[in-house]
């Protein structure tokens, strides 16, 4: 997560979740760095095809 943003509402760091608007964005940040696992497991899916295939 970056380090550097400043919540809107209250003006304190975001990462360190001071108010309900910032620990909702700190949340929304974390969901969207992560990848849901059933893409993992159709990329996973597809390269293995892939290299079946190259093979």
């Amino acid at each position: 997560m970056s380090y550097d943003l400043v919540c809107a509402h209250c003006s304190g760091l975001v990462e360190l979740g001071r108010c309900a608007t910032c620990r909702a964005s700190r949340e929304r940040l974390r969901a969207q760095r992560t990848l849901p696992a059933g893409l993992l497991l159709v990329l996973g899916t597809a390269l293995g095809l892939l290299a079946l295939v190259l093979r």
